[in-house]
């Protein structure tokens, strides 16, 4: 089904828009960077890798762990573009061991900080203020339900991280909000990507289990999921093309979470 076929008139939503969205090349990054092209934008993504079936307009390779990565990601895009009218932070992810809080080295924690949040500080640093000085602009940070709802034996360093990125991104939006920049937070639950089905196989090796004890054994920590099963990358780009789009345009300085009832609180 095509995006017109789904939102009619869609096609041409974001024509002319330059958009950057990092960690653009798998998962949930990789589905965003496909929807807002699919709508006109003109999407510069960026990861240490290229993969998948991309359609951005620029690719630009860079380790978003870095400051240099951020600095070679910044000047590509205000480079080519002359600087971005949206920003979609979606690069992130874990690769902490099981075994709980013992497990995290300092440098596993170095990493999870630098990844899931470091990495859109530096950027949005570097990139802001030229959307400042255009007076309009929007923001999406891809945070994590992990924030509150950590698993204690996989997710401490990636949850607080993320729980770092969505208060960095609710301080952004009282800054920007007055200059005429949109920034909200999406926060998901558990989405189905390789990085999802990676973190499965980490537990089993830990446990000695196998993959599938390894999934029912998340599926408890996170209580379960009442639509009974983890959402698709897509879904997750539909609700960040709408949050970027103008009929979004009084939603600010907010966080929507996407995760089939995961969450059992109000």
């Amino acid at each position: 089904m095509t995006v017109r076929q789904k939102f009619p008139g869609a096609e041409q939503e974001f024509a002319g828009k330059r958009v950057l969205v990092t960690g653009g090349t798998k998962g949930t990054g990789e589905a965003i960077v496909q929807r807002l092209s699919a709508s006109g934008a003109l999407v510069v993504t960026t990861a240490r890798s290229a993969t998948g079936a991309l359609s951005p307009k620029l690719f630009v390779r860079a380790d978003m762990n870095t400051l240099a990565g951020a600095e070679q990601v910044a000047a590509a895009v205000m480079d080519r573009f002359g600087g971005v009218d949206i920003i979609v932070h979606s690069v992130g992810g874990s690769k902490s061991p099981g075994g709980g809080f013992a497990a995290l080295t300092e440098e596993i924690w170095q990493d999870e900080l630098g990844l899931n949040l470091l990495a859109a500080v530096r950027l949005d640093r570097l990139l802001v203020p030229n959307m400042i000085a255009s007076g309009s602009g929007a923001i999406v940070h891809i945070s994590s339900i992990q924030r509150r709802l950590p698993l204690h034996e996989s997710t401490t360093a990636y949850a607080a991280a993320k729980a770092a990125l969505s208060a960095y991104s609710k301080a952004l939006s009282k800054e920007l909000g007055p200059k005429g920049i949109r920034v909200n937070t999406v926060a998901p639950g558990w989405i189905n990507t390789t990085a999802s089905e990676a973190m499965v196989k980490r537990l089993a090796d830990h446990s000695g289990s196998d993959e599938e004890t390894a999934r029912q054994d998340i599926m408890k920590a996170l209580g379960g999921i009442p639509i009974g099963r983890p959402a698709w990358p897509q879904e997750v780009a539909e609700l960040v093309a709408f949050l970027v789009s103008d009929r979004a345009s009084a939603i600010h300085g907010a966080e929507y979470v996407i995760d089939g009832g995961t969450i059992p609180t109000v």
